[in-house]
């Protein structure tokens, strides 16, 4: 099914017209700056969404900001900590695109390790923000750079349907090719042109984010075991203890044994305290840099 024949039969005709003339307006300014303003709109004709932010993704590298529409003021200094700071470092979708997540339509549910919701990233970057989930599409530009238009629900409570889902997931083959031509006839240069992070920038930053990885590589190598810092970042990541150990190859026994060791040197207790010394450290890193 088509996502014009899902929304047909899921809302009524003015939506559906809306959708078009949205994706309309999107071709018309595929050149221009206004291209994703407009782009986010048609999206939201299709599926109503509460939030939208669009990142420059390369590897290697922290992401770029490019736009965000819907955010409350008050929590865009933690959305951007999240995602374009050191918080990226434990976001499930930044960790997939290093891995090498190819391009397509992915909800944070299909991305997210097993134990994520329940994790202390998830709690202090999403939930503490009013976002409950979030889902991306991720468009390959070619020369290790990716798109990611990522849509946000959460401030009302509300939460993507299946339906919706299979909604956007449908719109991916004109989300995708509407990006790669707005990459082509030069809007995405214009963006960064207009953001000042062009190449200078780029290099810039580079020391910066060695920096912060090594600092997040590092974390507890005075006290703990390689072993022990490989399940504390798993734990931060939000694994569980069986997802941990699937990862490793090891045995659930063996990484209670190893989360009971490093806990102890640490001088911790709980996940909650392991995050917040995590932080500390990392801030605390980069700082002294």
């Amino acid at each position: 099914m088509s996502e014009s024949q899902a929304l047909s039969e899921t809302s009524d005709a003015p939506a559906l017209h809306a959708w078009h003339a949205g994706l309309a307006r999107a071709v018309a300014s595929v050149g221009e700056v206004s291209f994703v303003e407009r782009l986010a709109e048609a999206l939201n004709c299709l599926v109503p969404v509460e939030s939208v932010m669009l990142g420059l993704e390369r590897r290697g590298q922290p992401p770029q900001p490019l736009y965000q529409r819907g955010i409350v003021p008050e929590h865009h200094e933690g959305l951007i900590e999240r995602y374009y700071a050191r918080g990226y470092l434990l976001d499930p979708f930044c960790l997939a695109l290093e891995d090498g997540l190819t391009e397509g339509f992915y909800p944070l549910a299909d991305i997210a390790p097993d134990d994520f919701f329940a994790s202390e990233y998830y709690k202090t970057y999403y939930l503490k923000f009013g976002c409950t989930e979030d889902c991306h599409f991720i468009v390959d530009l070619g020369e290790a750079r990716k798109v990611s238009l990522c849509l946000y629900q959460g401030y009302s409570g509300a939460r993507f349907s299946e339906t919706q889902l299979d909604l956007l997931a449908g719109a991916l083959p004109l989300v995708r090719e509407l990006i790669r031509q707005f990459e082509r006839s030069g809007g995405l240069d214009l963006l960064l042109a207009g953001r000042g992070e062009g190449n200078g920038s780029q290099a810039a930053q580079a020391p910066l984010n060695r920096h912060i990885r090594a600092a997040f590589m590092n974390f507890g190598s005075d006290r703990l075991t390689e072993r022990e810092r490989e399940i504390a970042h798993l734990l931060l990541r939000g694994h569980s203890v069986k997802s941990s150990a699937r990862v490793l190859d090891i045995s659930p026994e063996t990484v209670r044994m190893h989360r009971k060791h490093l806990y102890t040197k640490l001088e911790i207790n709980s996940q909650a305290e392991l995050f917040s010394l995590f932080i500390d450290w990392l801030t605390g890193g980069v700082a002294a840099a």
